[in-house]
């Protein structure tokens, strides 16, 4: 039982680190513009093609290392980065002092644009995405086998969080976009360039999202064009549960999804997987809106 209990807890955490990279980038964005970017789990799925085109290009399967699976996640990072700057700049900055059902509806057919954009350029059936890292074997502990790459994307999420807390917490940038998130106006009497941080902020957020989608590509080598919906709104599930718009919020909020799920699976009923993330939103909007480290905030109307 200790075993099974210990190998349940590895996949979570794995499970559970991929929703985090995702979920960080629906509460940064939050933080900043107050905006629910839907479209931001089609831009984990565009990382994940990114990430096997890239690795086909330069025939990275053949010749899988560390190096290999270094230099496809940060090319799937910087273009799914420019992909944000631009959803930013062309879908939602227009839009900046229009009501917010104006952008909600416009978030909502951005992400249908890049699925179906998508299952035109990628085509509609399901992908295998090349193996660029291939660990030997299992890590085995007596009977308990661990998949090494479980190991690995669990450690690679949590160096990227690390580098996005140091940016927020301890850089220039990190200070511009808190003084943003705090009032905008405000920050922009001080002098902060408000627009350019805003795309900053999707800029992290989007290359998070690429991160995740090679990430996943690399553990479930299956992907499509549809493969965002399920795991952007399980992450939006996360933020919403850790207490959207704060990071260390969705970064736990995401482990105790992923941990949830896997247990759920594990020991009791598998069918109802996808069920218990949107079980959790309805308790959590029903008990505790602000989520688990939210603060309630008054709005002047």
């Amino acid at each position: 039982m200790m075993l099974e209990f210990i190998q349940h807890l590895v996949n979570g955490l794995s499970l559970g680190s991929i929703y985090a990279l995702i979920a960080l980038g629906y509460t940064m964005v939050f933080g900043v513009l107050q905006l629910i970017n839907f479209a931001h789990g089609d831009v984990y799925m565009l990382g994940a093609y990114i990430g096997m085109y890239t690795a086909h290009f330069f025939q990275l399967g053949q010749n899988s290392s560390v190096l290999a699976l270094i230099f496809t996640i940060t090319v799937s990072m910087i273009t799914c980065a420019v992909v944000g700057f631009l959803i930013e700049k062309f879908a939602y900055r227009p839009l900046r002092k229009s009501p917010r059902i104006n952008v909600l509806i416009t978030a909502i057919g951005v992400s249908l644009f890049l699925e179906f954009s998508g299952q035109l350029l990628f085509g509609p059936d399901p992908k295998f995405f090349p193996q660029i890292f291939k660990p030997s074997g299992d890590w085995s502990i007596g009977e308990l086998k661990i998949n090494p790459l479980q190991i690995l994307v669990f450690f690679i999420s949590i160096i990227l969080m690390s580098v996005l807390q140091t940016i927020i917490f301890k850089t220039r940038l990190g200070r511009a976009m808190r003084a943003v998130s705090f009032n905008h106006d405000l920050a922009s009497l001080m002098g902060i360039p408000t627009h350019r941080i805003i795309s900053y902020t999707f800029m992290l957020g989007s290359g998070l999202a690429g991160a995740a989608g090679v990430l996943v590509g690399l553990t479930y080598p299956k992907i499509d064009p549809l493969m965002g919906t399920m795991p952007g709104l399980k992450a939006f599930v996360a933020a919403v549960l850790g207490g959207i718009g704060n990071i260390t919020g969705a970064v736990i909020g995401a482990m105790t999804l992923g941990l949830a799920e896997e247990f759920l699976v594990g020991y009791w009923a598998p069918t109802y997987r996808d069920a218990l993330a949107f079980g959790i939103l309805i308790l959590i909007l029903l008990f505790k809106p602000t989520g688990l480290f939210g603060v309630k905030q008054t709005e002047k109307v």
